[in-house]
């Protein structure tokens, strides 16, 4: 072992000769709720505002309003092809020189690309007609990077935390910051919107929220910063096993793990960003088709934002039942059977849109249940895919290669979609589609929840 990195493993193990110091139960879940929370929160106003404000504000010269959706939606798909490359930089920090240092660093990333977004002139300015779309571009490519090395650094740091038997159970506290912060985002953008003018909210009030989030990443950084390194990682230190290139070892060593991970994770991320970015466009649109756009429900913004909300808080409580749920069962055969009932709710979407209000809140709500239970497991399953030496890089790598082929494509092909069927038909289909190629790579995959977690080390 290098100097350094045995000054680090003593500093971290509280001195020669004395046991690991540990992380309270508390803190732990405080650091990695908080840290997802606003992460998600800055990633959901940025989804909020692709559909609401952005096409109009930085794609004015599109030829009609669905190409400016098709194209705004195009940058929120950046943020997707960054992240498997944030995977890999935060990977190599965090498998190199531990998760506390490198969860701060991704939260910074993140969190500085989203203030910048809240000051980035409209296109309609002069001189800003192609240097607002560009720079939108470059920092929705930034928050991808930190996103991409925020989820799997907040996994370990709960999972290499927990006690023995409650890795999902712990594994489901970073995930619950996926409902807070969608719920904290349109909160405010449902605040905004009803105490400004919709010129006020176009002209200024959407970057509120943007600019705001510079408050919680300081919390988030004042929490994170009280933190000690994970016992896993420091037995990674102590058994002189940190690897140079982690990139490298764990292509090399578990690429069978990525490809599983990955499509493991497709079914998760396709029904959620349908839930959310899909549902929200096809629920506001206007019940007749205008200016080649399709048809859609007709429902007031923010009407429909708060049948959202009330689904996703059903995300939240299923998401920390599905903790429990998958010790007892195994997250294997809870996965399936989740997946299976995906599949089946592909064939819900015409005939529960159709049925009025209590149809379409009934449909957010079944779709939110079963994003919390196939979500809350994950970070739980993806980093007991791979050894603790390359954990950070492995489990990152395929949970967000898994949102290039799920969540980055997701809004656009539910467009297209939707536009050549003139509903939800085809975009129902297409959801079954990869859950049942996310259910042959659960059969296809073994249980992990019995896996040695904090010895077991690639070579």
């Amino acid at each position: 072992m290098s100097t350094s990195a045995a000054s680090t493993a003593g500093t971290a193990s509280g001195g020669q000769g004395e046991p690991p110091a540990g992380n309270p139960r508390g803190r732990v879940v405080v650091a990695s709720l908080i840290g997802t929370s606003i992460e998600f929160y800055d990633f959901y106003i940025y989804a909020t505002a692709a559909s609401l404000v952005f096409p109009a504000l930085f794609f004015p010269n599109a030829e009609d309003p669905t190409t400016q959706l098709l194209s705004s939606f195009a940058v929120f798909g950046v943020a997707f092809v960054a992240r498997p490359l944030g995977s890999v930089l935060f990977g190599h920090f965090g498998d190199r020189i531990g998760r506390k240092t490198t969860l701060v660093a991704s939260l910074l990333t993140m969190g500085i690309a989203t203030i910048l977004i809240g000051l980035i002139p409209a296109a309609s300015t002069p001189g800003w007609a192609f240097a607002a779309p560009a720079v939108l571009v470059l920092c929705r490519f930034a928050q991808g990077l930190g996103l991409g090395g925020e989820w799997s650094g907040a996994a370990l740091l709960a999972t290499e935390n927990a006690p023995q038997g409650k890795r999902a159970i712990y594994g489901t506290f970073p995930q619950l910051g996926a409902p807070i912060g969608f719920i904290l985002a349109n909160t405010v953008f449902i605040a905004l919107s009803t105490a400004l003018t919709p010129e006020q909210f176009a002209d200024w009030g959407w970057r509120i929220p943007f600019l705001a989030s510079a408050i919680l990443v300081i919390v988030g950084l004042w929490v994170r910063l009280s933190l000690l390194e994970t016992p896993a990682f420091r037995k990674v230190l102590e058994a002189e096993a940190v690897t140079k290139v982690p990139v490298a070892r764990v292509f090399r060593t578990s690429w069978k793990q990525i490809v599983s991970g990955t499509f493991i994770m497709l079914a998760t991320y396709v029904l959620f960003y349908l839930m959310t970015t899909f549902t929200l466009n096809y629920g506001v649109a206007p019940t007749a088709p205008t200016d080649g756009a399709p048809a859609g429900l007709g429902y007031e913004k923010i009407d429909f934002l708060w049948m959202l909300i009330i689904g996703v808080v059903f995300f939240g409580v299923f998401t920390l039942v599905s903790g429990p749920l998958a010790e007892r069962f195994g997250r294997r055969k809870h996965l399936i059977w989740v997946t299976v009932a995906i599949i089946l709710f592909g064939g819900s979407f015409v005939p529960l849109f159709a049925a009025g209000d209590l149809g379409v809140q009934t449909l957010l709500i079944l779709g939110f249940t079963l994003m919390g239970l196939t979500f809350g497991p994950m970070a739980a399953v993806l980093p007991e895919l791979f050894p603790s030496n390359v954990r950070y890089t492995g489990s990152g790598v395929a949970y967000n290669l898994s949102s290039v082929l799920g969540a980055a494509v997701a809004p656009f092909i539910a467009v297209w979609l939707w536009a050549q069927a003139g509903s939800p038909v085809l975009v129902g289909v297409y959801l079954s589609a990869m859950a049942v190629i996310t259910l042959v790579a659960l059969l296809m995959t073994r249980e992990t929840r019995d896996v040695e977690y904090d010895t077991n080390v690639s070579a």
